[in-house]
């Protein structure tokens, strides 16, 4: 039999050849056509369980860089953290469909990526038109008006604007963008109004004691010493994003007196004429977003109750001193207060539960979130299996989580999927408070301040140490009396700490 090339419709091709046994040999190899469509549209993905729209914070690479996959391309802040995007696979981005600064619902596209440079993407842009808006994630409903979403015809003349320019022109767009021809979003919104009426959109002077800049410039400017009065801003509305900050670097701007910062939805009092106004509207932030819907619907939807006890910290305080003056690492009174309620959920596993509506679900294992305050809200990092971890563990993991949390640099597993939460705000002075329950968990323990209070014992008065703390439980999965009980052995271990510190 001759040697013949078959050429199957998908480009599979085979060369047979027959041998002289009549067997025959099939050598199969993949053609140009075999490998992956390109080019191909990178959709904002859905990093976080709450998140329905991602802020592109700063592109790493620009059009017609080549990209390998697994390489950080971009940083997306959600209603959570600012995170890393990386690249799905390998090729050369070939278009921005992004603006950095720019609000962008999960699912609409971001950038298209080629194979080569010279790729003509003119049907992936109309397809990416088309995308566009088509697969919105549920929405959060605010409180108040709600933002006007950008007309289609806007949104359709910047994907024709971006098949019209060579891609040099593109990418210095995209590094001027005019503020006319973008979309409002929530991270770029009107002038808050006042009860004066509304104030024209115009840059403040950059004298002004007010500057605006995302978060991550204004971690970055403090990280530099750098003065944000003095930077010029590139992004919406004057807005200082990352790359005015670089550039300033390069420029060697140096620091000067504190100035007035406000990031992202955060509010100071103004001076002069406006601070006459009754009041301002302030948007609120993803994170603040998120965080209304989750705890109202906690509140309206799970049956509350409260139990509080008082616990004796001599102890604990005395063995604290002991181990901080042997270890590196500070233990503190909330690392205590983490394994105690993790060996205390041990032995009561219906609070270490959650309500499933025909069931309640029990977890083997015991994953303690730990409240952690931001600037613009509150977030939980996870620390998992905390109940085989010991007091030097758990306080050298709480510490990282909560540096990373309040630079918004937590990755999705670190804080989702808790079993039970802890909230402290004895370090701010607070005697006594009641939490929020995270759902779908079935508790949380609010932790107050160790305080020193007259205690009776033996007929004597004496200086005692004394601290609350408040459990909320979940009605529909644990009652009063086992909440109680669930207090009392958290209390024993917080009054007997070396039943857990060795």
């Amino acid at each position: 039999m001759e040697r013949g090339l078959l050429c199957l419709e998908f480009k599979l091709q085979l060369d047979i050849s027959m041998r002289n046994n009549g067997y025959f040999i099939a050598d199969i190899h993949y053609s140009e056509g075999m490998k992956r469509a390109m080019p191909t549209i990178i959709e904002m993905p859905k990093m976080s369980d709450t998140m329905d729209t991602g802020t592109l914070v700063a592109w790493h690479k620009n059009e017609g860089d080549a990209i390998e996959s697994g390489e950080v391309i971009a940083e997306v802040e959600t209603d959570k953290a600012t995170m890393e995007l990386e690249a799905y696979e390998s090729g050369v981005l070939l278009k921005i469909l992004a603006r950095e600064g720019e609000a962008v619902p999960v699912g609409d596209p971001l950038a298209i990526v080629g194979e080569n440079a010279d790729e003509d993407i003119g049907a992936m842009l109309k397809t990416a038109e088309s995308k566009k808006g088509a697969a919105p994630a549920k929405a959060v409903k605010p409180a108040g008006k709600a933002v006007p979403a950008p007309p289609a015809d806007r949104a359709a003349a910047r994907i024709e604007e971006a098949s019209a320019e060579p891609a040099v022109a593109r990418s210095e767009a995209l590094a001027r963008p005019p503020a006319e021809a973008r979309p409002a979003t929530d991270r770029e919104l009107p002038a808050p109004a006042t009860g004066v009426g509304p104030r024209p959109t115009v840059e403040a002077p950059r004298d002004s004691h007010r500057v605006v800049a995302s978060p991550l410039a204004a971690r970055l400017a403090q990280e530099e010493g750098l003065n944000l009065a003095l930077i010029k801003g590139s992004g919406p509305g004057g807005r200082i994003i990352k790359r005015d900050i670089e550039r300033a670097r390069s420029e060697g701007l140096a620091a000067t007196a504190p100035v007035g910062l406000i990031p992202a939805a955060r509010y100071e009092p103004r001076a002069g004429a406006e601070a006459e106004a009754e009041y301002e509207d302030v948007p609120n932030s993803p994170m603040r977003k998120t965080i209304a819907a989750r705890l109202a619907d906690s509140k309206s939807h799970i049956p509350h109750y409260y139990v509080t006890v008082e616990i004796d910290m001599t102890q604990a305080l005395a063995l604290r001193r002991q181990l901080n003056a042997l270890e590196e690492i500070k233990i503190s009174i909330n690392d205590f207060a983490l394994k105690a309620a993790a060996l205390a959920l041990e032995k009561h596993p219906l609070m270490n539960a959650s309500f499933q509506g025909t069931y309640i679900r029990v977890y083997h294992r015991i994953d303690i979130g730990v409240a952690v305050a931001m600037e613009d809200g509150l977030i939980t990092p996870v620390i998992r299996n905390i109940n085989r971890k010991g007091l030097r563990a758990i306080s050298e993991e709480a510490r990282e989580l909560a540096e990373r949390a309040r630079r918004k640099r937590l990755r999705p597993e670190e804080f989702t999927g808790g079993t039970f939460t802890v909230s402290n705000l004895g370090m701010l002075g607070v005697k006594h408070f009641t939490a929020v329950i995270n759902p779908p968990e079935a508790g949380i323990l609010a932790i107050g301040a160790v305080r020193e209070v007259p205690v009776v014992e033996g007929g004597e008065v004496r200086v005692g140490q004394r601290m609350d703390a408040t459990l909320s439980s979940d009605h529909r999965v644990v009652d009063g009396a086992q909440s109680a009980r669930f207090l009392q052995d958290f209390r024993f271990y917080m009054e007997n700490p070396m039943t857990f510190a060795l």
